[in-house]
């Protein structure tokens, strides 16, 4: 019998795939005694979105919870997935970043490491291979599969033969389109297993609904393991439901040896999750189907959607994935893969939302087309490269070896937040957010440290030191709890631009975090110095610079998050006074993950600075006002 073994993606693609990788450690710990005494081959639980959406948006320690599931997970392998030298994150980082965060994951509980790189470039994968074997746990190189007039089925056996030879201990056939059809899968799978004398595992998703044929036919053709999820997080963009897989196989040579029982309990468990948190169900749309046009990976496109949501500009939709196959054209057909598939849909997104191909490029398009991705499967026009970066020089090298090291930097930079050396490295693939999130961290053990102490003294004390405090005036100022708890929630959606409570010596700033999962309670009293170049009095309209003729307004093109700086230890693009010249940085925009330079469209003046470094910004509100000479 030629048992066929499953890998589960329930706990990472699954829920990146449907629900925004938004299931949180707490939804995860109760099933995992079930998931490890199911059979499977691997439980892939880390890696992709999971990292970045853990710290961003549900303030939680991506380490602490492998280390979690770890605990609780002692017969089943774990398996993440990483992306080369881009790691979890959207760039390259330098090599020593790239080892030291393998060997902490190995260390925390990583078995398998699933490794691709999006361009299927293999300097890209050297690094990051060799430091997974150095820790002994199993290497899983991918190929990345899609469709264009470069990638054949040649292509993707010498791709696979190089990875057998830089030392994978097995091949996975990446499909994140959806794009294998049943027939050429049963054709690769069987060149793989001629060609190649390593176990092959297929990726599929559902999107255009051909994933459980594929499978099928991989199985018939050989295939060693197969991806799937439980039906309550399959179908739609993600995997095909392995109640399905199994209940197919059962009784023929490849029967999975999985209980069916036992898959419908977990299933219950997970559709009790989905209706209680409100998640969406697989199904496959229209647009979905139209993956055999666009080849939007599954993940993508709920972030399209969720992106486009972002930007008051879902109905727009269509036009975006008209747009994808162009821009992909444009830029040397890559696979459409996380960074790449972030690239090409931002792109697509900019072109459609301001009307002009290329008029506005993120710098990671930019660094794409420079060639420090890789080098795309088929080289871009001089026409495109010349919008995009004008006359800046394509570089030849492995993109990584034009990185200084960066831990000792990180390290330095981070100290005073940093409880451990996963936290320099959380800092290290996302500055910004994990700043964000050791500030929440550290405000949160204070609050819990206050609490503590607070009830240990004496009620009595308490009391007196309250009636103190309002005989000598102090707290005439303050607010009541309840009823800044009612205020919160009742502007619970109105955004940080339409709010503006200002008193005299304090601002109140509403910070909503988009899509977190708690409710929203943070709310800080910062000095008016901070936030506005003037006083207000209490009954005034807040002051702003008036719009002259001679004035130039620089307002957001994107919904996003307004950065003064391009790191948080760099000095400001620009300052109050400063004169600019046509063409010149004056800050980022942070919007669907990328950061998007602004950039002025006439020189001059500096004479207003109308956000704050960090602030939320709505699309046409103003960033700059800039006097023209």
């Amino acid at each position: 019998m030629n048992r066929i073994k499953i890998t589960d993606t329930s706990l990472r693609d699954a829920h990146q795939s449907l629900w925004a990788t938004r299931m949180s450690t707490e939804d995860i710990l109760p099933i995992l005694n079930k998931l490890d005494n199911t059979g499977y081959h691997s439980l892939e639980v880390w890696g992709g979105a999971t990292f970045d959406v853990c710290l961003r948006y549900l303030k939680e320690d991506p380490w602490e919870r492998l280390r979690s599931i770890r605990r609780e997970v002692k017969n089943t392998k774990l398996q993440m997935l990483l992306r080369g030298q881009s790691l979890l994150g959207y760039t390259h980082y330098p090599d020593d970043i790239v080892e030291k965060f393998i060997e902490k994951s190995a260390e925390n509980g990583i078995d398998i490491f699933r490794v691709f790189d999006a361009l299927n470039d293999l300097r890209n994968l050297e690094v990051p291979i060799k430091a997974a074997k150095r820790t002994g746990k199993h290497v899983q190189a991918c190929v990345v599969y899609t469709i264009s007039p470069v990638h054949t089925l040649e292509h993707f056996i010498d791709t696979a033969s190089k990875l057998r030879d830089m030392g994978a201990d097995s091949i996975c056939i990446k499909d994140m389109a959806g794009l294998l059809s049943p027939y050429i899968s049963f054709e690769l799978v069987k060149a793989l297993k001629e060609n190649i004398d390593l176990p092959i595992q297929l990726h599929t998703h559902y999107i255009g609904g051909l994933a459980i044929a594929t499978h099928l036919k991989a199985v018939e053709a050989g295939v060693d393991v197969i991806d799937t999820a439980t039906v309550p997080l399959a179908f739609g963009s993600s995997q095909p439901p392995v109640e399905t897989i199994v209940r197919a196989l059962q009784d023929t040579q490849w029967d999975t040896g999985i209980d069916l029982g036992n898959l419908f309990e977990i299933a219950d468990y997970f559709e009790n999750i989905r209706k209680r948190k409100g998640f969406e169900r697989g199904v496959t749309r229209i647009t979905d189907m139209k993956v055999f046009e666009h080849q939007v990976p599954g993940g993508m496109i709920s972030n399209l959607f969720s992106q486009l949501q972002e930007q008051r500009s879902v109905h727009r939709l269509g036009e975006v994935l008209k747009e994808i196959p162009r821009v992909r054209k444009d830029l040397g057909y890559p696979p459409l893969v996380t960074p790449t598939s972030q690239i090409i849909g931002i792109q697509a997104v900019m072109n459609v939302l301001t009307g002009e191909s290329y008029k506005l490029c993120p710098s990671e398009v930019k660094d794409y087309v420079k060639g420090l991705y890789g080098k795309p499967p088929v080289e871009i026009s001089t026409e495109i490269k010349q919008k995009i970066i004008g006359d800046e020089e394509v570089i030849a090298v492995r993109p990584a070896d034009l990185l200084p090291p960066a831990w000792e930097k990180c390290e330095s930079e981070v100290i005073k937040y940093a409880h451990n050396e996963e936290d320099i490295l959380s800092y290290a693939l996302f500055p910004q957010v994990a700043l964000k999130y050791f500030e929440y961290r550290n405000n949160k053990d204070n609050e819990q440290k206050s609490t503590r102490e607070s009830s240990k003294v004496p009620q009595a004390k308490r009391t007196t030191d309250e009636t103190k405090r309002q005989k000598n005036g102090e707290g005439d100022e303050e607010m009541n709890f309840e009823e800044i708890k009612e205020l919160i929630l009742l502007l619970d959606n109105t955004s940080v631009a339409e709010l503006n409570l200002q008193k005299s010596d304090y601002s109140l700033v509403l910070r909503k975090s988009a899509g977190t999962t708690e409710e929203p309670k943070t709310v800080a009293f910062l000095a008016s110095a901070e936030t506005t170049t003037k006083d207000i009095d209490d009954n005034e309209e807040p002051i702003t610079t008036p719009y002259s003729e001679n004035c130039f307004e620089v307002t957001a093109p994107i919904v996003g998050t307004f950065y003064e700086a391009p790191s948080p230890e760099a000095p400001a693009f620009v300052q109050h006074g400063d004169k600019v010249e046509n063409g010149q940085i004056l800050c980022i925009v942070e919007a669907m993950k990328l950061m998007n330079e602004i950039k002025a469209e006439v020189s001059g003046k500096i004479v207003e600075i109308a956000v704050a470094d960090g602030d939320p910004v709505e699309y046409g509100q103003r960033l700059f006002l800039i006097e023209k000479e």
